[in-house]
């Protein structure tokens, strides 16, 4: 009797990943993005470039994964800096996109291994660029979808409420979750944001491009971008 055949990592059935998650390099690749490169980095409002055009700023806490997302909705695997220590994010980044449109990457809080006055100052970097800004027209808060609304998240949910800022709540790392748990996140984020209209939750993954293209779609709309033109390819 011939013995069976050696069970091997490799050789068991792989669960399927969500629908409309991709995880091949190809179809990343494919994904649209907003081209962007570095222009400067503030310590303040007062630091930062002319208040005009349109800004849309990326807030979150430390460790939430903020620069893998602006990474991945820029194409870039640099573009915000990423580190495996939380906290390392401690000025206002700017990233043109054209004359007239940036994204603002704005200090992490939380969690950030160092003295209580530098947290103090980087939450008032924060506030300050919030208040004064008149360039901005949105924000992306990121999430750990698990862990999500977190004090720093609350506070940021309840200035977009009382302000009327629109606000894009990306709960990233939903390639943590199994595609059940991650619906149920994104009904209980709902819920959770009834009483915030100017909120609106989106499942997302820097890892994998979950969500890109919807967070894609309102950001350009934010900024007064033309969706970009699909290439046709000429006959022949």
């Amino acid at each position: 009797m011939a013995s069976k055949r050696p069970t091997t990592p490799g050789a068991r059935k792989r669960k399927r990943p969500p629908q409309g998650t991709p995880t091949q390099g190809p179809a990343l690749d494919a994904l649209p993005v907003l081209t962007a490169s570095f222009e400067r980095s503030a310590k303040g409002p007062g630091d930062s470039p002319a208040d005009r055009g349109r800004e849309v700023a990326f807030a979150g806490r430390s460790n939430a994964g903020k620069s893998s997302v602006l990474n991945r909705l820029t194409g870039q695997r640099s573009l915000a800096r990423t580190s495996k220590t939380p906290g390392r994010t401690q000025l206002l980044n700017y990233f043109r996109i054209n004359a007239d449109a940036c994204l603002v990457d704005l200090p992490g809080y939380g969690y950030a291994k160092t003295d209580r006055s530098t947290r103090d100052a980087w939450q008032s970097e924060v506030e300050g660029y919030l208040s004064s800004r008149s360039a901005l027209v949105g924000v992306v808060l990121v999430m750990d979808i698990r862990h999500p609304f977190q004090h720093f998240d609350e506070q940021m949910i309840a200035w977009a409420r009382a302000s009327g800022m629109p606000l894009l709540v990306l709960l990233n790392k939903a390639d943590k979750l199994g595609f059940g748990a991650a619906s149920a996140a994104l009904q209980q984020a709902r819920r959770h944001l009834q009483d915030a209209p100017v909120a609106q939750p989106l499942l997302f993954s820097a890892l994998r491009g979950q969500g890109c293209e919807e967070a894609l779609t309102i950001l350009r709309d934010w900024l007064g971008l033309d969706e970009p033109t699909p290439e046709v390819a000429e006959d022949a």
